[in-house]
């Protein structure tokens, strides 16, 4: 078994490891951009420095169809009351292929080539992470820490290997719209954990409870972790804390959900390894179509669009969206599958299996009011009263589609005032 997984892990490292080729272009893009961004900087007289950020300034980066590589301003603490987004938008005069993405601090986004992008993230320079106004702030630290402490090669393919594994189970992110693992957070854990195997293989045997995780030891023990951070950091099943801040968990933003989801890919590769746990799988549609229609549910896929900035703002918005129409449809239809795929730009696609409701209840006026009681009678025929109040027994008689159709011109204000720029039956 264990040469069986040993081959695994060599060929899933062989194929997410960047190509020399890709690495020589990368390194060529960036050093001519940093160049003509010092200038800018010289010359609009800024006290301010470059740093490379991300997984390519700790080479913890894996193979992907399109890269993006951060690169972070580091102002000086001087700038912390001036809008240092504006300021690093004034370096960008003579760089074309430009976008600005809106966050709680604006960054920028640069084409250098169809499959290579350049984020630009101002911050502040900040010696106490206490200071820190914005989280990018503490990247700086945690790229120094990460490239103290990770010097061993080993390791550094341990974090390729898990960052994959964490892409194929739809885990890696800590985007709203993923909640899962950061990129950092999984690299202090290969650290703590000291392989990908011991990692998955604790995650998959914990019962209860919640990990907690002090590489540094800052805290005594559990409950000083417990008693010290503030109550919003600990929502997550695992508390992992920040190396170079001890009141900051670098995993709050990891949800029960995608835990559970990770969790369970963990025992199934681990119970049966397969190369195939690294990748990407595709929602097979058909076959879960062919599946609704056999049980007589009802099957239907929706098209979403959003003309908010593709990446974290635009996938969070489309997931919003995709939650409450979820709990639109479940005040008539009882949801037996479902799904949501992002596809990384401003466009999503999201299914529902589901079977009508023998019958729902409206509630109605309450009993003192007359003029409506009348009404609603009209307009329901099987009635009943229960505390003050007039209530209906209603039978659906509408197909999932037609309620879609109809939900989205009743409520088309409110399907805009969500960032949703489309809706649409694909089948």
């Amino acid at each position: 078994m264990s040469k069986k997984v040993d081959d695994i892990l060599k060929e899933v490292l062989a194929r997410v490891e960047p190509s020399k080729e890709d690495l020589k272009k990368i390194k060529k893009s960036l050093s001519q951009f940093k160049e003509k961004v010092e200038k800018q900087i010289k010359r609009h007289k800024l006290d301010a420095v470059i740093f490379e950020g991300g997984s390519f300034a700790k080479k913890t980066m894996i193979k992907k169809d399109s890269y993006d590589i951060d690169i972070f301003i580091r102002f000086d603490e001087k700038y912390k009351k001036e809008n240092i987004s504006e300021l690093t938008g004034k370096l960008f005069n003579e760089i074309k292929n430009i976008s600005i993405i809106h966050g709680s601090r604006d960054y920028f986004q640069i084409k250098s080539s169809q499959n290579f992008f350049i984020e630009v993230i101002p911050v502040i320079k900040v010696n106490n992470p206490k200071k820190a106004e914005n989280i990018t702030d503490l990247s700086y630290s945690h790229v120094k820490y990460i490239n103290k402490k990770i010097k061993n090669p080993k390791i550094l393919d341990e974090i390729k290997i898990a960052k994959a594994f964490c892409y194929a189970a739809k885990t890696y992110g800590a985007e709203s719209y993923i909640n899962g693992f950061s990129g950092y957070s999984l690299e202090l854990l290969i650290y703590y954990y000291k392989s990908f195997l011991n990692f998955i293989k604790a995650i998959a045997r914990h019962n209860q409870g919640k990990i907690i995780i002090d590489i540094e030891k800052y805290y005594k023990n559990k409950n000083d972790v417990l008693l010290d951070m503030n109550s919003s950091k600990l929502g997550s099943p695992i508390i992992l804390i920040d190396p170079t801040y001890k009141q900051r968990n670098a995993l709050a933003a990891l949800s029960e959900e995608t835990f559970k989801r990770f969790r369970q890919a963990s025992k199934k590769f681990l119970k049966n390894p397969s190369i195939k746990d690294f990748e990407m799988k595709k929602i097979d549609l058909e076959k879960i179509k062919k599946e609704a229609l056999n049980k007589k549910n009802e099957f239907i896929l929706l098209g979403l669009k959003t003309q908010k900035p593709a990446g974290a703002v635009a996938g969070s918005k489309l997931l919003k969206f995709y939650n409450h129409l979820e709990n639109e449809i479940k005040r008539f239809y009882e949801i037996k599958n479902k799904g949501f795929d992002y596809n990384q730009g401003n466009c999503a696609e999201c299914f529902f299996s589901a079977r009508k409701k023998k019958e729902i209840i409206i509630e109605g006026p309450f009993i003192k009011d007359k003029n409506n009681i009348k009404k609603f009678k009209k307009l329901h025929k099987k009635t009943f009263y229960k505390s003050n109040k007039i209530y209906a027994h209603e039978k659906i008689n509408f197909t999932l589609k037609k309620f879609i159709e109809d939900w989205k011109k009743k409520y088309q204000r409110k399907i805009n005032e969500m960032s949703i720029s489309g809706l649409k039956v694909v089948e």
